[in-house]
């Protein structure tokens, strides 16, 4: 339903209480990475009532394309817009990802496999290296205990690694929501 449906007094209501969700959802979007600006772009989109082209949003948000451009492509590669194709325009049209369950485990999903990725690779690649100087060492060396209470602490923080990667595959596929259902 479009704003210009309602009269005046329903339409400024209806700014004032759209105004007040889109500044808490674009402050709230740090969570994600997404500076204030392309939160608010996002909360305005959440509102539009069909795909807007970057020089509609422009219009909108008194921002430059450049900018408009900047925060779009942030937003699609954290899957929280989409584009989307509309007969006969030439141009690219964006709406937000309207499934919050499925924006929140793809953010989840993207940013914190890297993580868990490089930090296993690290955390391997220096066990290796303290079980060669362990090799060089007297066992009962002070040198050597302190490099295996290192190699335990880092072997603890593999497993808590390849625990999080299989979180991260229950959030990829779904499964998730058969432990943590979704609201209805």
């Amino acid at each position: 339903m479009s704003l210009d449906q309602l009269d005046e007094s329903q339409q400024e209501a209806v700014e004032k209480v759209r105004k007040r969700v889109i500044e808490v959802i674009g402050r709230n979007m740090d969570l994600y990475g997404v500076t204030l600006s392309t939160g608010h772009l996002y909360g305005m989109l959440f509102f539009a009532d069909k795909p807007m082209t970057l020089d509609d949003m422009g219009k909108e948000m008194a921002m430059s394309k450049t900018s408009m451009s900047t925060g779009i492509r942030n937003l699609l590669d954290l899957r929280m817009v989409n584009k989307v194709w509309e007969k006969g325009s030439r141009k690219d049209l964006y709406e937000v990802e309207y499934d919050w369950y499925q924006t929140f485990t793809d953010f989840f999903a993207i940013k914190w496999r890297q993580s868990v990725e490089s930090n296993i690779l690290v955390l391997r690649k220096s066990i290796k290296e303290i079980d060669k100087l362990i090799v060089d060492l007297d066992s009962e060396s002070p040198a050597t205990q302190v490099l295996i209470k290192d190699k335990e602490k880092m072997e603890e923080a593999v497993r808590y690694y390849m625990w999080l990667d299989r979180l991260i595959d229950l959030m990829e596929e779904g499964q998730i929501f058969d432990f943590v259902p979704k609201e209805e």
